[in-house]
C-alpha cells in the first residue's frame, strides 16, 4: 500500500480543462455540452492506496458522454442535481448508492453533486479471496443496486465514517496499519453489499469445507466493523438481512456460537489489544478499558478473558 494519502483539488470554469480531467479520473470521453449555460467544475479527490474518494461538483450546462469502467470498481451516491446512466439496458437509481458496472455505459448529468468511492478491482478481488480462503475465487458482481435497504445503510455508513472520521484525520491516516484496515473495510462493504460472485458463493472448492453462507458473512463482517458501536442482534440481523431467529439459527449450525457471543469475542479481542498497548504507570486501568468496550461488569468480564486468553486482564496491563 502506498505510503502516504493522496489529496487534490482542482476547480475550473475552462470546459476543455474540466473534460479532461473527467477523462483521466472518471474515464468519461466523448463529452457532449448543451449550448446554452456555462461550465464550473470542483473536484476533491483522496487516496489511500488501491481506494479513492472523490467528491465532484458539475454546474452549468447539461452534458453527456460515455464512461469505460472496465478498470475500476467506484459506487455513486448523487447527493445535488441529476445523473441519468444507462448500461446494456440497464437504468442506474437517480440517487444511488450504485456500483458502475464493469463495461462501457452511457450517462447525461444536469447540475450534478455527487460522491464516489472507488477501489482497485485486483485488491478487492484478493480480499475476497482471503475471505473464501479460495485463491482461484473469480470476483464479479451481478446488479448495480444494494442487495436489501439494510446492506445500503451498511455501505453508506461505512463511506461516512471514512470522510467524515477518518480522512480528515492526518495523524490517524499517518498509521500503515489504519490505511490497510480502512481498504479491508471498504472492500468488505462492497462485497457484502452488492450482489455478486461473493455472495452468490455457497460451496467451497472441491475437496475443502463449505463456505459460510452469506447471510453469516454479512452478520460476522457487520460486528467486526462495528464492534465499539452500540449494536445487538436485532442490528446484526438487519445488517445480514435475516430475522434474529434464522441469524441465530445459522450461526448455531455453522460457527457453533451465536451473534451476541461473537460480538463479545470481538470485544474481547478488543479490550486485549488495548491492555497489551497500555501502560499502567500513566494511569491505564483494566476497569477503564474493559468500560471503553462495553464491559460493566468487573467479575463477568474477568471469568470471560480469563477464559478466552488463560490470564486475568491485569496481567496482561503489566506485560
Amino acid at each position: 500500500m502506498d505510503s502516504q494519502v493522496r489529496r487534490s483539488v482542482f476547480t475550473t470554469r475552462d470546459p476543455a480543462e474540466g473534460m479532461a480531467v473527467l477523462d483521466d479520473v472518471f474515464a468519461i470521453r466523448g463529452v457532449r455540452r448543451s449550448p446554452d449555460g456555462g461550465f464550473d467544475m470542483r473536484l476533491a479527490e483522496t487516496g489511500i492506496g488501491p481506494v479513492g474518494y472523490e467528491r465532484v461538483r458539475l454546474k452549468g450546462s447539461s452534458c453527456a458522454g460515455r464512461t469505460d469502467g472496465a478498470d475500476v470498481l467506484r459506487v455513486c451516491h448523487v447527493t445535488a442535481g441529476v445523473l441519468s446512466a444507462t448500461s446494456a439496458g440497464d437504468r442506474f437509481p437517480r440517487t444511488g448508492p450504485f456500483l458502475f458496472p464493469q463495461r462501457t455505459f452511457s450517462s447525461w448529468w444536469d447540475e450534478l453533486e455527487a460522491i464516489t468511492v472507488s477501489l482497485d478491482p485486483a485488491a478487492v478481488q484478493d480480499h475476497a479471496r482471503q475471505l473464501l480462503g479460495d485463491e482461484n475465487f473469480r470476483l464479479s458482481f451481478a446488479g448495480i443496486r444494494p442487495v436489501s435497504p439494510a446492506m445500503t445503510r451498511y455501505w453508506l455508513g461505512t463511506v461516512s465514517h471514512l470522510a467524515r472520521d477518518l480522512l480528515p484525520d492526518d495523524l490517524a491516516m499517518s498509521s500503515p496499519l489504519l490505511r490497510s484496515e480502512v481498504a479491508r473495510s471498504l472492500a468488505t462493504a462492497l462485497l457484502h453489499a452488492f450482489p455478486g460472485s461473493f455472495l452468490a458463493r455457497d460451496e467451497a472448492p472441491s475437496g475443502q469445507t463449505r463456505a459460510v453462507p452469506a447471510g453469516v458473512r454479512r452478520a460476522v463482517a457487520f460486528i467486526e466493523e462495528h464492534v465499539d458501536a452500540d449494536i445487538g442482534p436485532a442490528e446484526i440481523a438487519a445488517a445480514a438481512g435475516m430475522s434474529v431467529r434464522g441469524l441465530q439459527a445459522a450461526f448455531r449450525r455453522e460457527l457453533d456460537t451465536t451473534p451476541t457471543a461473537c460480538l463479545r469475542a470481538a470485544r474481547l479481542d478488543a479490550v486485549h489489544h488495548d491492555l497489551q498497548a497500555a501502560d499502567p504507570f500513566t494511569g491505564a486501568t483494566v476497569e477503564a478499558i474493559a468500560a471503553r468496550w462495553g464491559f460493566a461488569h468487573r467479575g463477568r468480564f474477568a471469568a470471560a478473558y480469563r477464559q478466552r486468553y488463560g490470564q486475568p486482564p491485569a496481567t496482561t496491563l503489566r506485560s
